[in-house]
């Protein structure tokens, strides 16, 4: 079971432990956040206690109109050992009387200067990044002209060399040989690179090298969106290719679908340059111009015309 531990969310976002430092070892294993306002109320029927949450402006305000015993009792309702932390937001202070049942449940208490929404949001979007499922494919990832890029194929096709020279063209690496791929959203597949490969670049007959120490930070990047697929294909002369690039070819990865592109590899191509031209022409489709339709447009007023004559 994926899972972060609270100590991560503080040292990744802008939140502080208050109390329960000896705590932060609590396991997160749910991306979605809590803000408790109906629990403050009594109303504990639907209460999502195993999930993180947040004390927000609002809540704050209901918790102060509330007398001291008021305020231990419905506390004493919401701490429970399965919650992973609360966090108190805005920079309020923490109240006095959530202090010993959160301890006695083992619960960090937080405090982030953000206000409620921002800190829901920026919690969510870490959580989700870290506990969404992943796949992972063999593969080079790039970033080509600010396009997410991989490229697949079979071992020993170029893959890397191909990443190597895009690299000096100024473009970025993400991972190499393994790619980790996991949904943000239900329309946005993400890839970056294993803790142990980040950086690294294989070149066969060379062996291992690290991108950002030869080529600096700007070389590299930690994560990007996937936006097409290009697989390199050793062109034996036994395979046809779509010449004028009017079939769509797609590969469906956690119910999303990638745009994919083969490309037929062989002695004296430049696959870097052909790779750079195939981003930028999906990023003119994209933008709504096709070259293809543009072209099958002039063939038919050109046949039209030399029909009529």
């Amino acid at each position: 079971m994926t899972a972060v531990t609270v100590k991560e969310l503080v040292d990744t976002l802008d939140i502080d432990i208050a109390y329960g430092e000896e705590f932060e070892d609590r396991i997160i294993v749910s991306s979605e956040v809590a803000r408790p306002g109906l629990v403050l109320t009594g109303f504990t029927q639907v209460y999502p206690h195993d999930r993180v949450q947040i004390i927000g402006k609002t809540e704050m305000a209901y918790i102060n109109s509330m007398t001291s015993r008021q305020r231990s009792q419905i506390f004493e309702l919401m701490c429970r050992p399965e919650t992973p932390a609360i966090i108190v937001s805005r920079g309020m202070e923490v109240p006095e009387e959530l202090i010993a049942p959160a301890m006695a449940c083992r619960i960090p208490l937080l405090t982030s200067r953000s206000k409620s929404s921002r800190a829901l949001a920026n919690i969510t979007n870490f959580l989700e990044g870290r506990l969404a499922e992943r796949l992972s494919k063999h593969g080079v990832f790039v970033e080509v002209f600010g396009m997410g890029v991989l490229l697949v194929g079979a071992s020993g096709v170029g893959k890397s060399e191909t990443a190597l020279e895009l690299i000096q063209r100024g473009h970025r690496l993400v991972a190499d040989d393994r790619v980790e791929l996991f949904m943000l959203d239900e329309l946005t597949l993400m890839g970056e690179a294993p803790d142990i490969l980040q950086n690294l670049l294989e070149i066969r007959g060379l062996g291992i090298i690290d991108v950002m120490s030869l080529y600096g930070v700007a070389a590299i990047r930690r994560d990007k969106k996937l936006e097409v697929i290009i697989e390199l294909v050793i062109d034996d002369g036994s395979v046809e290719y779509d010449r004028l690039g009017s079939l769509r070819d797609y590969e469906t990865i956690f119910e999303v679908k990638i745009p994919k592109i083969r490309i037929p590899v062989k002695t004296g191509r430049n696959l870097a340059a052909i790779i750079e031209a195939a981003s930028m022409n999906f990023r003119a489709n994209q933008m709504g111009f096709d070259a293809t339709e543009a072209f099958n447009k002039k063939l038919d007023a050109l046949i039209m015309k030399n029909t009529k004559g």
